[in-house]
């Protein structure tokens, strides 16, 4: 069916585009599976706010994961490859993990999680977006970061272990990895958005906060 244009909400030019918090009525909420791990799954039986028809929705709870775009003097990007095994694909990503270490900071936890996974530290930390990788499923929030300043850090008594202990890391100029995003050869979702995100700030000249 066809929609007139003119029917749609308009926004107002004075309040900024932006996603708002919200919260529907729920009814009843049960676990489907809650074990020691940090992810669960969880059923609620909701509803529109004035309204009395019910239905369910599967949410996946999540602590949320920091992701690092390492990127040294040169313009190379330190990559992984990691088997995923619910994608069945060995994908080529960035340094990450989840913040599962209670109130420990986001930046915190991504300058542990680049030392323990390729072992680099950085002296240069900028949040570069905060995102949500699937919000019709998960509450999960990928903040990702800038790391730059690199240098050599020991990953100290920390044991890579399953999929962890089989990762490749790697040097990618930021060009040849810009390029295998745009032309799908890569599809790991933070890593496309944080290259992307880099050559938006790039070309805007805005990469050192000016």
């Amino acid at each position: 069916m066809d929609t007139d244009p003119g029917d749609a909400a308009t926004r107002s030019d004075d309040e900024p585009l932006a996603d708002r918090p919200m919260s529907w009525p729920v009814v009843s909420t049960h676990d489907l599976h809650r074990d020691d791990w940090v992810v669960a799954l969880r059923e609620d039986v909701i509803t529109r706010p004035g309204h009395s028809e019910q239905f369910s929705r599967i949410s996946l709870e999540h602590p949320g994961a920091v992701v690092v775009l390492a990127v040294d003097d040169d313009e190379r990007v330190m990559c992984l490859r990691q088997y995923r095994h619910t994608s069945g694909y060995e994908f080529v990503e960035l340094p990450a993990g989840l913040k599962d270490a209670g109130d420990e900071p986001p930046v915190e936890t991504a300058k542990r999680e680049l030392r323990e996974e390729v072992e680099l530290e950085a002296t240069d930390w900028r949040l570069l977006l905060s995102t949500f990788g699937s919000a019709g499923i998960s509450d999960e929030v990928h903040d990702i970061f800038l790391a730059r300043g690199l240098s050599h850090a020991p990953r100290g008594d920390f044991e890579m272990r399953h999929e962890e202990a089989e990762m490749q890391h790697f040097w990618v100029p930021m060009s040849d990895l810009l390029d295998a995003a745009l032309e799908g050869r890569v599809r790991q979702g933070p890593l496309v958005q944080a290259v992307l995100v880099y050559e938006v700030l790039r070309q805007r000249g805005t990469l050192d906060g000016s």
